[in-house]
């Protein structure tokens, strides 16, 4: 059974940074590609961040030079570095994993509240 499972989520105020991590388990890490996405309540999920097998990493504008996503395969975890937060940030924070193949099944985990707010 796949389990993500997302951590480190919280209120923090403007200005501020914190770091969620996802701890993967039942999926064979190294060869998923790891994704942060970010969802507002009445607003499409949007992609922030996601790294490649081989450690490629892709953001969104909004997140770009603020943002830094990495991996521990060792320790089948993603982890989301988030400096300079902004209220804009404010959103619940899921973590993925995919597959670069057609028709592979898409796993998520059950999400993080990320608040920014003095």
């Amino acid at each position: 059974q796949v389990h993500l499972v997302e951590s480190g989520g919280g209120l923090v105020q403007p200005g501020g940074s914190l770091r969620l991590s996802c701890a993967a388990s039942g999926i064979s890490f190294g060869i998923y590609i790891m994704g942060w996405y970010r969802q507002v309540s009445g607003k499409q999920r949007e992609l922030v961040a996601s790294v490649t097998t081989g450690g490629g990493t892709i953001y969104a504008d909004s997140v770009k030079g603020r943002f830094t996503i990495s991996r521990d395969n060792a320790k089948n975890t993603v982890y989301l570095q988030m400096n300079s937060l902004k209220s804009e940030d404010t959103a619940v924070y899921y973590c993925n994993a995919r597959r670069q193949v057609p028709g592979s099944l898409i796993y998520w985990g059950q999400g993080t509240q990320v608040t920014v707010s003095s």
